[in-house]
């Protein structure tokens, strides 16, 4: 009989994190909502798990098994993936430490680390996501993201891993936009995933979610001892929610990686649209490292319509492409990452392949393109 370790990913999804089949319960226990539960009148907490909400929770433990279950290691929810990366910062970083963070990433953590641990005396440096890395022997941590957000470039996981353990350096990867079906960086080496639930991996667009896996017994303790201190826990519910848009994981990233790689042909093969960057495709300079390291590619294409009122006309010509942050949705969304202050340029745009139809969407887009074409001249 095949065994759970042989499962493929669909299956995976399907089942991570479920209790034992119980009769008269559902596959996933509802949400259990109390903050305080009763505690047992003579041995207190030592009688349960369940003594008070922010220190643990049964909704949240099934969810974390599951998302442990995905990563390969043991799990930590938060409140949401910013809470959960700057929450691994703080927590492990000290006054005169020094951090490496991804120059081409998530803004918000750039600005976090410009604002808040500079003048906790961290000291602060930047390296590309592709390379090239500077020496590591002075570093505490160094946290990749890739691909990246939202440029798309890719890192050599295992290599940089290498190099961290050579250094007695942490490495941290931010797997929100691979997902745990698209890369495991703890079997490449890394010492620690987080990333954003919120996006692909409940994909839903209806909740904040964040996490820390990590096969390390001492981090996850360090981790799980600042998350009860400091409170950013997930509510109940959308703990349940997340846990719930698990199974279908598999499937959704499935049409979305289709539906990208049918797009990002579609732009590239057009003279109006500069910069399309998907690591699927064969010219893209990620694709090596991308195709030898990651199970499946994720739906997400960037590219360039040249300027903001192109990008405004491109999308209200669309019928199927909503403007919207975030990403990894069922439907297909575009942000122009400008307006946020994220330094691209003025038309980048980082569009999300949802679950439509592909021939459905690639006919939208090719609609939508054509009608916001600037003037021939």
């Amino acid at each position: 009989m095949t065994g759970e370790r042989d499962w493929r990913d669909g299956t995976r999804c399907v089942h991570a994190g479920l209790p034992e089949p119980e009769p008269g319960q559902p596959f996933l226990p509802g949400p259990v909502f109390a903050a305080p539960y009763h505690l047992d009148p003579e041995r207190g907490p030592a009688a349960s798990p369940n003594g008070y909400g922010r220190g643990d929770n049964p909704t949240r433990r099934l969810l974390e098994a599951a998302i442990g279950e995905l990563e390969g290691g043991d799990c930590r929810v938060f409140a949401s993936g910013q809470a959960a990366i700057t929450g691994l910062l703080l927590a492990v970083l000290r006054p005169g430490d020094t951090v490496l963070l991804p120059a081409d990433g998530y803004y918000t953590v750039r600005s976090f680390a410009a604002e808040t641990l500079t003048g906790l005396g961290v000291t602060v440096r930047y390296a590309p996501t592709a390379g090239p890395y500077p020496a590591l022997d002075d570093v505490r941590l160094v946290l990749l993201e890739t691909p990246a957000n939202p440029g798309l470039d890719v890192c050599d996981i295992a290599a940089l891993a290498e190099r961290t353990r050579a250094a007695g350096t942490l490495l941290a990867v931010d797997n929100t936009t691979a997902t745990p079906l698209g890369q495991r960086p703890l079997e490449l080496g890394a010492d620690v995933v987080v990333a954003s639930g919120t996006k692909a991996l409940t994909g839903h667009s209806d909740l904040l979610l964040g996490y820390v896996a990590t096969r390390s017994v001492d981090l996850l303790a360090t981790v799980t001892g600042w998350r009860t201190t400091t409170g950013g826990i997930p509510g109940a519910f959308d703990a349940w929610l997340a846990h719930r848009s698990l199974g279908t994981l598999d499937l959704r990233l499935a049409r979305q990686t289709t539906n990208a790689g049918a797009v990002a042909r579609l732009l590239a093969a057009r003279t109006d649209v500069t910069g399309v960057r998907w690591p699927g495709l064969p010219a893209d300079p990620a694709y090596p490292v991308a195709t030898a390291q990651m199970a499946r590619v994720p739906g997400i294409v960037s590219f360039d319509l040249g300027d903001a009122d192109r990008v405004a006309r491109f999308l209200a010509a669309s019928r199927l492409v909503a403007a919207a942050t975030s990403f990894g949705g069922l439907h297909t969304t575009a942000d122009r990452r400008a307006q946020w202050g994220d330094d691209t340029a003025p038309g980048f745009v980082r569009l999300s392949c949802g679950v439509e139809d592909t021939a459905d969407l690639v006919a939208d887009l090719t609609a939508a393109l054509d009608a916001s074409a600037p003037a021939a001249a």
